[in-house]
């Protein structure tokens, strides 16, 4: 049996859905970035995760985890999130963004690079997180500057992302 089109009506819900989670992504970025944290608590569903530096499931664990990050180490960061791709499947759906992330951490001016990998539901108020997972490319001061797999911030070894960590070992040496 050959693949039914999409009538317009559900070609047009589909992009409201892409439109409505690239919304949901920039919210989530804004406020992390803002230190509203109510307002990143919202993104994510009762039970969402955030997973990466640290685990923080549902709110109360998140209005723990982002504030307690923002007043140590790291003092200053900034989102920067492109090459968003997302796949949905009625009210779920799944998807990847790229994220550059300058940040000061102990004063020291950092760069950071990495993705996040999501996975979202429809939610009575609309697309949340049930868990967006941080990994990074790398993470590297400006002085000691940046290379795939370099850290210099050493709570983001535990968040590199695998995929780039194979390809440094598995690159020729120079």
């Amino acid at each position: 049996m050959p693949e039914q089109t999409p009538t317009l009506e559900e070609r047009i819900a589909h992009l409201e859905d892409i439109q409505e989670i690239g919304q949901l992504r920039a919210r989530y970025c804004q406020a992390l970035d803002d230190g509203h944290w109510n307002a990143l608590a919202d993104t994510f569903t009762d039970d969402g995760a955030f997973v990466g530096l640290s685990t923080a499931r549902g709110r109360e664990e998140m209005l723990e985890f982002f504030p307690t990050l923002n007043s140590t180490t790291v003092t200053s960061w900034w989102h920067f999130s492109s090459n968003e791709t997302v796949d949905i499947d009625g009210d779920w759906a799944t998807g990847t963004t790229w994220l550059l992330q300058p940040c000061v951490v102990d004063g020291e001016s950092q760069l950071a690079a990495g993705r996040y990998d999501d996975t979202m539901i429809r939610t009575a108020d609309g697309w949340r997180f049930s868990e967006r997972k941080v990994s990074f490319f790398f993470w590297s001061s400006l002085d000691a500057g940046w290379d795939a797999a370099r850290f210099t911030f050493p709570p983001a070894v535990g968040a590199a992302d695998e995929r780039t960590m194979e390809r440094a070992e598995n690159a020729p040496s120079a």
